[in-house]
């Protein structure tokens, strides 16, 4: 095979792979802006809001009526007061059955943000509208100097 030719043939593949990896790529990267000292996430289907711990320890102390506070870390190792309830970030059909409002305002956290990031993200994209993140999760909580309840032992 002559020079030119295997030089082709590498080009083309080169190609061939570059274009599959951009086509196979998740089309669901968020994209993040800010919004009254919000951070809101835009993913290909909807966006979500992230919050800082304090707009978290606000909304916890004075206003968790309205709102359905959700700890989806896994395995267990605590929660925020007011937590409505402990659902698996990665059990998608538990989550949409439990929370069926579809718009109603709903708060994922988890350990350190990463698990309730990935749980909304799923919700989104299955149509739900008014997500709250928050990114650092009970790490963020605990390095605030707020405590987290640990229901295993006050159930």
């Amino acid at each position: 095979m002559n020079q030119h030719l295997r030089y082709t043939i590498l080009v083309f593949i080169t190609m061939v792979l570059a274009i599959s990896m951009t086509a196979c790529s998740s089309s669901s990267t968020a994209v993040s802006e800010m919004v009254d000292d919000r951070s809101v996430m835009t993913t290909s289907t909807g966006m979500y809001q992230t919050l800082t711990i304090d707009d978290f320890a606000n909304i916890v102390t004075d206003e968790a009526d309205e709102y359905t506070i959700v700890n989806v870390h896994i395995p267990y190792e605590g929660e925020v007061a007011e937590t409505d309830m402990r659902i698996a970030y990665n059990d998608i059909a538990s989550l949409s059955s439990i929370l069926p409002d579809k718009h109603a305002s709903i708060i994922l956290y988890c350990r350190s943000g990463r698990m309730s990031e990935e749980a909304s993200r799923a919700l989104i994209e299955l149509g739900y509208t008014n997500l709250y993140d928050v990114p650092g999760g009970m790490n963020a909580w605990q390095n605030s100097g707020r405590e987290l309840l640990n229901a295993e032992t006050i159930e």
